[in-house]
């Protein structure tokens, strides 16, 4: 049997079709070629249209099956991996009311905050494990506040993937998960959070029916079976936010495992068994894809808003016509330190790990004599290292101290220099996997399909491509400790 994985990413959207035996790909295609336009109609707004994904999957699926590599008839199940935190508004019709307010858009920062202080901190945190702060539940009380004549309309609110899978089935679904990741979920009544749709004013009948992560959240629907050249009634039976999805990715679910990403956003995602969190929420708690009330298994995720995007904007503003191998090569030619440049990545938005600043993204200490292109591209790339080290030491405050960090030798973690800043400057071993999103989302689908007997025969073939462990001569705690002082500079300033 073959399994179908779809991943809607900020840059665009990938799918993968794994063999079930194997848990091999088959086949995977990605679309555009090019990074999906993000809007910002204001400064520190983003949005995308969610019929832009739609499209997006359409077309990825189109480029797979006409591989020849496989039969799209032989599909049994799919599953679906997205970005986190987005507001999708639909109506009666399950048309899209507005363009969805993305993770990274930061225009309910204040609403969130507001909300925290009103409905007490301590009680946010221990019901809720976080702040509002800048999640889905603030930006659909933005849409309240601003929008009113499309918030008359609403008739269910959603994250990316459930309206992927409403496209695919006419249904919509929910989970603990995704709506812990919206910061709707009360964990200590086990249920929708009152407080929240009593402050906000929100009605419960907005919210779509709960279902397990690995759970049938539908049937694929007759037409558009044809439409994908497809079979009618295949399940979707597996979705969850794309750093969920990631761990699950790298067979991290059990307490004590810890995966990371360095795609578009930087993320270090972790997981335990209590119902912890970070007293100023710099860092998140959410129901992992394995949560159970029985069996509770909970991912704290630190997440770093401009990574990937921090090293594209190095490539189109110094590094035109040069790959990202190139850029690579070239910035293992500058020294450990840059010769003192330094970068602060983040210029993506509201930073959690930041209290929800907007420090943005600067450069320090430019030397017009010396410093070249190879100097940024170490610099960037050293910069983020620096910036996952931050946030691991808040992590590392609220209990989690991994002894090994698993991780897809994808994105940033291509870059042999990228990897060894990581471990260097976070002190912690890291295991590179060949991975990818849309092959996790596909395995998900298998176990919630009850293809695979349990998680562990999902991964039964998965064993790590390289080691690297910190190196004592390649230390580069001096120039974090530089790192560290500009930064905290920086937040004083804005």
């Amino acid at each position: 049997m073959l399994l179908l994985g779809i991943d809607i990413g900020t840059s665009s959207t990938k799918v993968s079709v794994i063999d079930a035996t194997t848990q091999k790909s088959v086949a995977s295609a990605q679309y555009p070629d090019i990074e999906a336009p993000i809007l910002a109609l204001k400064s520190g707004w983003a949005e995308q249209s969610p019929e832009m994904w739609w499209e997006q999957v359409q077309q990825a699926l189109a480029i797979c099956n006409k591989t020849g590599k496989y039969n799209p008839k032989d599909i049994g199940a799919i599953g679906i991996a997205y970005q986190m935190h987005g507001l999708v508004v639909v109506d009666k019709n399950q048309k899209a009311l507005r363009n969805s307010i993305i993770w990274c858009d930061s225009r309910a920062v204040e609403i969130g905050e507001k909300a925290f202080h009103a409905l007490g901190e301590q009680n946010c945190l221990s019901h809720l494990l976080n702040s509002p702060g800048n999640f889905t539940a603030s930006k659909l009380a933005w849409v309240k506040e601003n929008e009113p004549e499309i918030y008359a309309q609403i008739d269910k609110i959603m994250l990316p993937g459930d309206f992927i899978a409403m496209k695919l089935t006419g249904e919509i679904t929910t989970s603990v998960s995704a709506l812990s990741e919206g910061i709707f979920f009360d964990f200590i009544g086990n249920r929708l959070s009152k407080e929240i749709m009593d402050y906000f004013g929100f009605d419960e009948s907005f919210f779509p029916e709960v279902k397990p992560v690995f759970a049938i959240h539908g049937n694929l629907q007759a037409n558009i079976a044809q439409q994908l050249n497809l079979k009618q009634g295949i399940p979707i039976s597996y979705k969850a936010g794309d750093q969920p999805n990631n761990a699950l990715s790298l067979n991290v679910l059990n307490p004590g495992e810890v995966a990371a990403t360095a795609g578009t956003s930087g993320v270090i995602y972790g997981v335990g068994d209590q119902l912890i969190y970070d007293k100023q929420s710099r860092v998140n708690t959410f129901a992992h894809v394995n949560y159970t009330e029985e069996e509770k298994r909970l991912g704290v995720l630190l997440c770093i808003n401009g990574t990937g995007s921090m090293y594209r904007w190095a490539k189109n503003s110094f590094g035109i016509g040069l790959s990202y191998l190139q850029m690579n090569n070239e910035a293992i030619n500058a020294p450990a330190g840059s010769d003192g440049l330094r970068v602060l990545p983040f210029g993506n938005g509201a930073e959690r790990m930041l209290n929800n600043k907007q420090v943005g993204a600067h450069l320090h200490n430019i030397d017009l004599n010396l410093h070249t292109p190879a100097h940024l591209f170490r610099a960037v790339q050293e910069g983020i290292a620096f910036a996952f080290r931050y946030g691991l030491d808040i992590m590392r405050e609220n209990g989690v101290t991994p002894t090994v960090i698993r991780a897809g030798k994808n994105n940033l973690f291509l870059s042999e220099l990228f990897t060894e800043a990581f471990v260097n400057a976070t002190g912690v071993p890291v295991e590179l996997y060949k991975n990818d999103g849309s092959v996790g989302a596909a395995l998900g689908a298998g176990i919630g399909a009850s293809i695979f007997s349990s998680p562990g025969e999902a991964f039964a073939n998965m064993h790590p491509v390289q080691l690297v462990e910190p190196s004592a001569s390649k230390q580069l705690e001096p120039f974090y400790q530089e790192w560290q002082h500009l930064l905290k500079t920086q937040i004083l300033n804005s």
